[in-house]
């Protein structure tokens, strides 16, 4: 086979709005709109030597690592797909344990890879085995807007913002584990009855259904876990506080954090975003900037011929 490439971009939650937890599983339903940006890990699929192996330069034993290797395990187990030893190298670019689904995002893009590079698996089946590897990976099979409930499985397709949604990221120096946002959430008392977790998906369908870059009212951006975040690691706060000194409008954690993300409308979105990252420049880690992107931002292509080898 030859060699395939595409990009695992991250995701930010257009508002999260945390419910109980299920019986079931042990996880918590929300209502939320997973966004795509533009900020993305580079994934690529190659023949491999011996067994197939996950390569994930700087960062082994990380959860990115991990979750491409349950992947590639799971397509094969459900499709029989017996080609020889494969390679999956990971280009990290987005932050890691930072709220911002790198880990879902390469697993999703290495299925992605795999139905190309087999012919096997249409979207339901990557759908399903995603669902199996985590609640931020079904959104992230065909990358774009997604309306999420459930635990995040449960997944509507929305319009693609029009213009595109202007992101600004502000990564922290620190890392937070997921369950540990998630344990913090319940020891505060965060979650919200099943009624209103209800009536925030009804609320963000309509505010988003048609495209809009952002929700009206903007409250609906709340993320109910950033409180949870806070506690754990309170420089996120000053974070805040500076982004918004900056002159970003809107400036939230994403996911489970600590990342901060600032969001821009379509008011001259661009241009502002631009000028807050200019005027964040100094910090370390930098401002990323970064705007929505949709399915074809993330197709699985042809890996292009290194320069100087020809062919």
């Amino acid at each position: 086979m030859s060699a395939l490439r595409a990009l695992a971009p991250a995701k930010v939650n257009l508002g999260l709005c945390l419910g109980p937890m299920r019986a079931e599983d042990g996880r918590h339903e929300l209502a939320s709109v997973m966004q795509s940006i533009s900020l993305a890990d580079e994934v690529t699929l190659e023949p491999g030597d011996g067994a197939d192996e996950v390569l994930c330069p700087g960062l082994a034993g990380a959860a990115e690592q991990n979750l491409a290797a349950l992947a590639l395990s799971a397509f094969r187990a459900a499709t029989g797909w017996d080609e020889g030893p494969l390679r999956v190298r990971i280009v990290k670019r987005i932050p890691v344990a930072a709220g911002l689904g790198g880990g879902s995002a390469d697993a999703a893009a290495t299925l992605r890879l795999l139905a190309r590079a087999s012919g096997r698996g249409d979207e339901q089946l990557l759908f399903e085995l995603a669902r199996e590897l985590g609640a931020d990976v079904p959104a992230q099979v065909a990358p774009g807007r997604w309306l999420a409930a459930g635990a995040g499985e449960r997944l509507e397709a929305l319009r693609d913002p029009a213009p595109p949604l202007a992101v600004v990221v502000l990564p922290l120096a620190h890392a937070l584990s997921t369950a540990a946002v998630y344990a913090e959430a319940d020891r505060l008392g965060l979650a919200r009855p099943s009624r209103m977790l209800a009536r925030r998906l009804r609320e963000l369908r309509r505010a988003l259904a048609s495209g809009a870059p952002l929700p009206e009212p903007p409250e609906l951006l709340e993320n109910d876990l950033q409180a949870a975040a806070i506690s754990l690691c309170p420089k996120i706060e000053r974070v805040l506080e500076q982004v918004r000194a900056a002159g970003a409008q809107h400036a939230l954690v994403s996911g489970s954090g600590p990342t901060v993300v600032a969001l821009f409308g379509p008011a001259a979105g661009a241009e502002q975003a631009a000028r807050v990252a200019a005027a964040l420049a100094g910090r370390d880690p930098r401002p990323l900037r970064a705007s929505s992107v949709g399915a074809a931002f993330a197709r699985a292509q042809p890996l292009a011929p290194h320069p100087g080898r020809g062919g």
